[in-house]
């Protein structure tokens, strides 16, 4: 009973409009009365933030902070693929027959996550990571390689919530959520960086929407309050770091794991890897 009451109130809060008067009043300037009080629920770490407190106009803009610089070391070895964000791992694992297993008790279709786009054959044996993001941490989404943009499709839909209650009792969460999905070629092959909206999410914007190519750690996106991204790797060209484990925390431009060249007989590593700055 209380989980049918529970999707019931989630189904009425979910609604666009809804969505769209809160993001209306978190850019409003009367918003960032709420920025001291919103730190200290959440445990926000306010110093790394790039300006002060005092600074940002709204709420909204607090939220999609950029840091301070340094803040964010990205893993300099050519061949490490980094997380994009600073997140929980929710699911992580090779893909099973064109199914992301096991999201929250879940199990997710790839065809029905991409919109049935002809990229999903890229991906059906590849690798997944289910990555989500809390109002504590940073919202910007970097691009995890090296690499350029081969496509981009927006796919509108809900709005519910990603927390674990929502993943959990509402059906097929990111599957039906509004979707950004970045396609990205890089030397060894494909990675989609697909960012699902959430609850209160008014948009997921492009930080640059005219740019095409990135270097890894570069700024790709953000999102307006919390959501999830799935990571998705072309088969046979990722090794996962092995210290990584289903509720790690991750922080971005922290190595997830290895590419693999297709055209070599092996995957490239480097001991001890350096980190340059972000």
């Amino acid at each position: 009973m209380a989980n049918t009451v529970f999707r019931l109130m989630t189904e009425l809060s979910s609604r666009k409009w809804v969505s769209r008067l809160t993001g209306s009043f978190a850019k409003s300037r009367a918003s960032r009365t709420f920025i001291p009080k919103f730190i200290q629920a959440y445990h926000i770490p306010a110093e790394e933030a790039e300006k002060n407190i005092q600074d940002y106009n709204s709420l909204n803009e607090f939220f999609t902070r950029r840091l301070r610089p340094g803040m964010r070391p990205i893993d300099a070895d050519p061949m490490s693929l980094v997380s994009p964000v600073d997140a929980v791992i929710t699911a992580m694992g090779p893909l099973q027959n064109n199914v992301i297993p096991q999201v929250k008790g879940q199990d997710y279709l790839l065809e029905e996550l991409l919109n049935y786009s002809p990229r999903m054959e890229t991906y059906k044996d590849g690798y997944m990571f289910v990555l989500y993001l809390s109002p504590t941490d940073y919202h910007r989404i970097h691009s995890p390689v090296t690499g350029r943009q081969t496509e981009s499709e927006h796919i509108p839909g809900k709005v519910y919530p990603v927390n674990d209650k929502g993943m959990t009792f509402m059906r097929s969460v990111l599957s039906r959520n509004e979707r950004l999905i970045t396609y990205m070629s890089h030397d060894c092959g494909e990675v989609a960086v697909v960012k699902v909206g959430a609850l209160n999410v008014s948009s997921i914007q492009y930080a640059d929407p005219e740019r095409t190519s990135w270097q890894k750690g570069d700024e790709l996106a953000y999102f307006e309050f919390g959501s999830t991204v799935v990571l998705l790797v072309q088969q046979g060209t990722f090794i996962a770091n092995e210290q990584l484990h289903i509720g790690s925390k991750v922080k971005m431009g922290e190595r997830l794991g290895t590419l693999v060249d297709l055209q070599a007989t092996r995957p490239y590593r480097r001991v001890a890897p350096e980190t340059v700055q972000s």
